[in-house]
């Protein structure tokens, strides 16, 4: 296995949830686990720390990280701006395979929302955003953007946001307007959807407090 590999096996496996913020990560169960010795897991663990996804300790252990609620604010912010962008560019665009995965995605999410199947709806959230981000076709956005998706541990987030029911209806009711200024080809309308979708996100997720970012 390639250490590039390992280290987006190992980001996966953290992003995905199945660590908890604080849980510890075993250099030793880590190099198990993937059937490689110690020294890449180590490099893997360095890297994973630089994107802020993990903190090691020395003498104590590694152990996955937990945005702070400024951090995730900041990042929210630069989520909004990078998803309005990314929409008004695919609203350009006009009918495109990514255009088609969106509106199937959104039949499906509407689907998943009436039977609160909050599991299901949390995935097909994750595919509507890069869905959406990848048919902007623009590299450098994408390129940021997965950086940001890294360190904000999208995933995780919208696993808290989906135990609410009344805000799994708003937000798929919110990708439809999405997907709908898309269709129309209006890349205002689509940017500004985009963007109070993603503001009304943290809003839920911050519980409304003070510190939600300003829209």
């Amino acid at each position: 296995m390639s250490d590039e590999s390992l280290l987006d096996r190992i980001r996966e496996l953290v992003l995905s949830g199945a660590y908890a913020p604080g849980d510890p990560l075993s250099e030793i169960f880590l190099a198990q686990q993937f059937a490689v010795s110690r020294t890449p897991v180590r490099e893997s663990l360095k890297q994973l720390e630089r994107e802020s996804l993990i903190e090691i300790k020395p003498k104590v252990g590694t152990f996955v990280r937990e945005p702070t609620k400024r951090e995730i604010v900041e990042l929210f912010q630069l989520k909004e701006g990078l998803e309005g962008l990314a929409a008004g560019l695919m609203a350009r665009r006009g009918r495109t395979a990514h255009l088609e995965f969106l509106e199937q995605n959104v039949r499906a999410s509407e689907a998943a929302a009436i039977a609160r199947d909050s599991g299901r709806y949390a995935q097909l959230v994750h595919e509507f955003h890069w869905g959406l981000v990848n048919g902007s076709d623009n590299s450098k956005l994408i390129e940021h953007y997965r950086l940001l998706m890294n360190q904000l541990a999208f995933h995780r987030l919208v696993l808290k946001t989906v135990e609410n029911p009344k805000r799994i209806a708003v937000s798929s009711g919110e990708h439809r307007q999405v997907l709908q200024m898309i269709q129309d080809k209006d890349h205002f309308g689509a940017e500004a959807a985009m963007r109070n979708h993603v503001y009304a996100s943290a809003r839920e997720l911050l519980g409304g407090s003070r510190e939600a970012p300003e829209g």
